[in-house]
């Protein structure tokens, strides 16, 4: 008993040494927190304001960020240009996730393209940023303010990069409002096999053209001399520019607004024309001809020269055309003792005056006619650059080495002249010269009709002299 007694103190004495231990760690850790929170009683303003700080951070660029939609650009194209552009326009998005630009698909006619523009400006409104515009319908809309206008976005020395030409034909009374992305010139090609098997160089005068042209005719080198567009339509306006600046003559000027469409160089440079079909160095159906009908015919081999615009090269050259390996170019011809040159042609960038983004739609344009960015689509698409300096890189001249050569021809320009009214007035034109070619009228009478006529378009636009 005695020993059971002892043994039982024991344990009750185990026990409570025990809870003494857990008692005094109790103790403890209660003081921990008690300091603990005594220390954090003593800063609660600092974390008050930890706490506000946050809270701004998350509202003002954390959830907005996460939140927050791109901004959406519109453009309107042909279906064939979308073609073209569509990856160029998704690496500008991937480089500016900001910014997404929906294309808009638009009839192959440009007629149709501008009046879209124009229906959508006249209402109000346009759905319309970034406004991809052909050269000669600038003055139309930067007169009717629909366009804004982009002379201090881009400096001198950039712009000094460009065909001068191009960026003349984004311009409307000395501001500019196109920044272009793509050029066109009308251009002369022939035979080249045909002239070198003759001994004859590439002629540089239309004098020249239409003696060689009989001459190899005679032989039977070729059914036809010379092929150009004069069926009624803004072709047979862009092709007459051409021939009317190469005999020393205008159309109209712009500042002035002079006509010269009745002047002597004017009535020569329609008797030549005239006279190519009545000697048979054109064929008589040359007046319902557009582009696509004389390149037909001179890719088939019918014909000794042809003048249209770049586009042919590549088609004359492809697989199964008569003429492949065949051709070469030169820059439009004049007269002898004058200087020609090239009717341009071309595209290029502006923003609407109604868009709601216009510093995006630069940022975008900026992008997509940039130097970098135009290589890398001159070498996918073979279009022509309206950067001096691609014409002659190596890289694209591999691929194409017909630029230099190009290079001679947009930069000796014919431009039509930049008239808000110039729809009208080369209706007007196109009128007479087919009265003209179709032998309606002489070559006095229409020239001095469509003079008149284009006089009374733009008398209303004369400025009034200060008294």
């Amino acid at each position: 008993m005695h020993k059971l007694a002892k043994s039982s103190e024991t344990k009750e004495s185990e026990l409570l040494e025990k809870e003494g231990d857990r008692t005094a760690i109790s103790q403890k850790q209660m003081q921990k927190i008690h300091s603990l929170l005594q220390r954090s009683q003593k800063r609660p303003r600092l974390l008050a304001l930890f706490g506000v700080t946050l809270a701004a951070v998350l509202l003002l660029f954390i959830l907005p960020a996460l939140t927050q939609q791109p901004v959406v650009l519109t453009m309107l194209m042909q279906g064939q240009d979308i073609v073209n552009w569509k990856p160029f326009v998704k690496e500008f998005e991937q480089k500016n996730p900001d910014i997404r630009i929906n294309l808009i698909e638009g009839p192959f006619d440009t007629n149709l393209i501008e009046n879209l523009y124009t229906s959508a400006f006249l209402l109000g409104e346009s759905p319309y940023d970034i406004i991809n515009m052909d050269i000669v319908w600038v003055p139309k809309f930067a007169a009717a303010g629909w366009v804004r206008d982009l002379t201090d976005k881009i400096p001198p020395e950039q712009l000094s990069k460009f065909i001068q030409g191009n960026v003349e034909g984004g311009r409307y009374r000395g501001k500019l409002y196109r920044i272009p992305h793509a050029s066109d010139a009308g251009m002369l090609y022939y035979r080249k096999d045909i002239l070198e098997q003759a001994k004859i160089p590439a002629p540089k005068t239309f004098e020249e053209m239409v003696k060689i042209s009989q001459n190899l005719q005679k032989q039977g080198k070729a059914t036809w001399g010379y092929l150009w567009q004069g069926k009624q339509y803004e072709g047979v306006s862009a092709m007459f520019v051409e021939v009317l600046s190469g005999f020393g003559g205008f159309w109209a000027n712009p500042q002035t607004f002079e006509v010269g469409l009745d002047k002597p160089e004017a009535i020569k440079a329609v008797k030549f024309l005239k006279n190519t079909i009545a000697s048979g160095i054109s064929p008589p159906g040359v007046t319902t001809y557009g582009e696509e009908e004389t390149r037909l015919l001179f890719q088939n081999g019918k014909a000794l020269f042809l003048r249209n615009w770049p586009y042919v090269w590549k088609l004359a050259n492809a697989e199964g055309s008569n003429v492949r390996g065949k051709i070469a170019i030169e820059p439009m011809l004049s007269s002898m003792g004058k200087t020609g040159g090239s009717c341009l042609g071309g595209w290029g960038w502006g923003i609407a005056k109604t868009s709601k983004h216009p510093e995006q739609a630069w940022k975008a344009i900026q992008y997509l006619t940039s130097e970098e960015t135009q290589r890398k689509f001159i070498l996918e698409t073979g279009l022509i650059p309206s950067y001096k300096s691609l014409f002659t890189n190596k890289e694209i001249v591999a691929k194409y080495p017909h630029y230099p050569q190009l290079l001679k021809v947009v930069e000796r320009p014919a431009l039509r002249p930049p008239l808000a009214q110039y729809a009208q007035a080369s209706d007007i034109l196109q009128r007479y010269l087919s009265s003209a070619f179709t032998g309606r009228m002489s070559a006095e009478q229409a020239m001095k009709a469509a003079a008149s006529e284009t006089r009374n378009l733009l008398g209303s636009l004369k400025q009034p002299q200060a008294s």
